[in-house]
């Protein structure tokens, strides 16, 4: 939410980005949204709240089922009500990542985690509204704000010299900038009345593994003077984690250009940026 109230800004566009968060909204209280969002007034639902814990989701299944699946359903008819179209954030992980090539929005959903079933069952809540609505799927999310696998690399690197990470894992790192200008453009259109219903990927345009990506963060904080450290590439099989990750991620995104005229940025270009804007809170 950051980010899509930095871009707001910086655009200079006349769009206001209310952050409606708790303790005043709160997803796990249906009447909260209500409240809420009807002291909002709000031309358009812009629904980014998660429960993102992928791990700790496999056995906390009914707060994540609360607010991933059952709280995107009230804001969508909260939309309805309010006669307003709602853009709800979704993932990759409705997928089971055995695809060999990118994923596409008509490929079948098979979601392998309790994360990917509730946020699954997110989509279909608001799809099912009788709201106009976006649903956009994103990847591999980073920025300078938060908890990312950026922020996690730079903070390991500064009491090891060399770490493991994941090489056989795929997909499209996404720059929270990037994703948050995505979001205003498709907003500008569902406003102007140029928006169409649906199911559509949002993701940053080149793919990597974890490993690819992590040696470019290093390499690029290098140098700017940032602390790095070595990667060594590990088999999934070497990291262990409770929630089964999707081996591929990667998500064609064609259908959102085709209709929106949205194409995020490749990674690379946009993890400058973002070491950029790190660097930037470092120094001051």
């Amino acid at each position: 939410m950051s980010a899509l109230k930095a871009i707001a800004r910086s655009r200079g566009e006349g769009v206001e980005v209310v952050a409606v968060g708790r303790p005043h909204l709160d997803l796990e209280q249906p009447g909260a949204c209500a409240r809420a969002l009807a002291e909002a007034h709000p031309d358009m639902i812009v629904s980014v709240a998660a429960y993102t814990a992928v791990d700790r989701a496999e056995t906390d299944v009914q707060r994540a089922t609360v607010v991933n699946a059952v709280a995107p359903g009230y804001l969508a008819a909260e939309a309805v009500r309010l006669g307003v179209p709602i853009l709800h954030i979704s993932t990759d992980y409705v997928f089971n990542g055995l695809k060999l090539g990118e994923y596409t929005e008509a490929d079948r959903v098979d979601p392998r985690t309790v994360y990917g079933i509730t946020k699954l069952a997110g989509e279909q809540a608001v799809a099912a509204s009788g709201a106009d609505y976006a649903i956009l799927r994103t990847s591999w999310i980073y920025g300078p704000h938060g908890r990312n696998f950026v922020l996690t690399m730079l903070a390991l690197s500064q009491s090891r010299d060399r770490i493991g990470v994941v090489a056989d894992q795929i997909g499209n790192p996404s720059y929270s900038f990037d994703i948050a200008a995505g979001i205003l453009q498709v907003a500008t259109a569902f406003t102007a009345g140029r928006g169409r219903s649906g199911v559509f990927h949002m993701a940053g345009a080149q793919a990597a593994s974890w490993a690819e990506f992590a040696r470019a963060i290093f390499e690029s904080g290098g140098k700017r003077g940032l602390q790095v450290a070595e990667v060594d590439p590990l088999p999934t099989s070497a990291y262990p984690t409770l929630a089964a990750r999707p081996p591929n991620s990667r998500l064609n995104c064609a259908k959102l250009e085709e209709i929106f005229g949205v194409s995020l940025p490749g990674w690379r270009a946009s993890l400058d940026k973002c070491l950029d804007e790190i660097c930037m809170q470092i120094q001051g």
